[in-house]
């Protein structure tokens, strides 16, 4: 396994090379630049955006701008500086990348620990009551937006006379030094973001694993095994369960570059400190550097997030041989 991991890790540098060239060839066929923004202002003259642009290296050739770029990151671990922020690329990441993780990896867990095991019920319970209240709710967890269910959750909380909603924090401990007041203060605020960006997560893997599990039991194998005598439980848990899960580990893969793109509206809503907003701003900015940034740190979590689903499915599934 370990040959197989030093392999993919080795072949995701010139992905990762593809993978920024196109990035950057798409952000600059973008129309405008950062400097396109003053056109419109009359108190900014040309002669000024001229020396801007010349001092932010935009009147280079692409290639000259991508090639510097590339060099900052392998011989100083530059990624380039914010045009609109004026501050080098790889602070501003990191002030927002620590509430960025811990906000997308908590939901995750949320939707896992709660999607699966409803799923495995629902599909255990076929045609029950409860079976067809899970089914309900996943056709409304996917239909309506996260930002929807923010807001939703924010009036409901207003109406009933609660105060804690919008950000992570209330206002006397932004900047405060952590206590447990400002631990409470948290978890009174967290709840909201979880549920909102979560509930759409939880309502899909709910739907995946009862179908999955649906399939896996009408197999022949499973037949074979109840008629053995084996218990219920164990024909479940051991057999049909651990085949059914396989494609949710697959989507494994795909749930990393949402932490930090996944919820960019909701963040926007909710006032979360998150790199959805950031990115939000970077775009509207033409803030290359911060966009490509962005992006090739998304890039990375996919690549990394497929590694991760390969190696867990060969775990969960002995069938499965990493070669």
């Amino acid at each position: 396994m370990l040959k197989y991991i030093i392999r993919r890790v080795l072949l995701m540098i010139p992905m990762m090379i593809i993978i920024s060239i196109i990035c950057f060839a798409v952000i600059k066929l973008q129309p405008g630049e950062f400097g396109s923004q003053y056109l419109a202002n009359a108190r900014v003259s040309p002669e000024t955006i001229i020396n801007l642009r010349r001092s932010l290296g935009l009147d280079q050739p692409a290639y000259k701008q991508y090639l510097l770029w590339v060099k900052g990151i392998v011989t100083k671990g530059d990624f380039g500086y914010s045009f609109a922020y004026k501050r080098p690329v790889a602070e501003l990441i990191w002030e927002r990348i620590g509430w960025t993780v811990i906000i997308s990896v908590i939901t995750l867990l949320f939707t896992w620990l709660i999607g699966i095991p409803l799923g495995i019920y629902s599909a255990t319970h076929k045609y029950s009551v409860l079976d067809y209240l899970f089914t309900f709710i996943g056709y409304i967890g996917v239909s309506v937006p996260a930002f929807l269910l923010a807001l939703i959750l924010i009036y409901l909380l207003l109406v009933s006379g609660g105060t804690s909603v919008g950000g992570l924090f209330s206002n006397e401990f932004i900047d405060a030094p952590w206590s447990w007041a400002k631990v409470v203060d948290l978890l009174k605020h967290i709840w909201i973001p979880i549920i909102a960006i979560g509930t759409s997560g939880v309502a899909g893997i709910l739907r995946q694993m009862r179908g999955n599990l649906l399939d896996v039991l009408g197999e022949q194998y499973i037949v074979t095994a109840r008629s053995k005598g084996l218990e219920e439980s164990t024909v479940i848990n051991k057999h049909a369960v651990r085949n059914a899960i396989n494609p949710l580990v697959s989507m494994l893969g795909m749930e990393l570059p949402n932490l930090l793109s996944g919820t960019i509206i909701s963040s926007i809503v909710l006032n979360l400190p998150t790199m959805g907003p950031f990115f939000y701003d970077a775009l509207i900015n033409h803030d290359q550097y911060l966009v490509m940034t962005f992006l090739m740190m998304s890039a990375f979590l996919m690549l990394i997030g497929n590694l991760v689903a390969d190696i867990l499915l060969a775990l969960v599934d002995p069938r499965i041989k990493l070669e």
